[in-house]
């Protein structure tokens, strides 16, 4: 019986929709993520696969886009669950605690896009279910954020060019101090797979 799951968090084409794609904290996601799969399948955890959902929007998430899927050269295996989501976290409008509470597991490990959005969220929800959650900060990617104050019809340029503008780097920083020692363990891939010999951050 699985004890350990991983659950990769929203790795979708529909993100590399968007212009802000190219700005993204770590372009090679699809690289990191896949390291922990290999990781955990060679383990024996569970992994668990997430994808966000926005139906009727007309936009990149509504799953009539076709672009409601995993990006290419990630792949679940037999056995491995495929969730669909509505809210941030991937627990409020799925079954993953059922899946979870069936497998036994206790350890959940998460990854995914965006860092203080859906993987944030999800770790703060599963910390609160009584889950031991691990934060793979170096395989999640977000985009910098606008300031509340400007206007939703800014181009991508003014969001960049605006001092306000919350960079990756801050947003990454900010997540990691919010979730250690409260919510999660703080990890890196090298850590999780055993690349290094490096301390956990906690």
């Amino acid at each position: 019986m699985n004890r350990a799951a991983l659950v990769v968090i929203d790795v979708q084409e529909s993100f590399r929709q968007r212009p802000i794609w190219a700005h993204g904290s770590h372009p090679d996601i699809v690289g990191q993520v896949d390291r922990l799969v290999t990781a955990a399948r060679d383990r024996g955890d569970l992994v668990v696969w997430v994808l966000h959902a926005e139906p009727g929007t007309g936009g990149v998430f509504d799953p009539a886009s076709g672009h409601v899927r995993l990006i290419d050269g990630l792949t679940p295996a037999e056995g491995e669950p495929t969730l669909v989501k509505t809210a941030h976290n991937a627990f409020t409008t799925t079954n993953l605690q059922q899946v979870l509470t069936l497998a036994g597991i206790r350890d959940l490990t998460v990854c995914g896009i965006r860092t203080e959005q859906c993987v944030e969220t999800t770790t703060r929800v599963g910390a609160d279910l009584g889950y031991r959650m691990t934060f793979v900060t170096d395989a999640t990617l977000t985009f910098p954020i606008p300031h509340r104050e400007l206007p939703e019809t800014a181009t991508l340029a003014e969001i960049l060019a605006d001092p306000r503008t919350l960079s990756t780097e801050e947003i990454i920083t900010r997540t990691e101090y919010a979730l250690a020692g409260r919510f999660a363990t703080v990890r890196t891939v090298d850590e999780v797979t055993g690349s290094t010999l490096a301390g956990t951050r906690s």
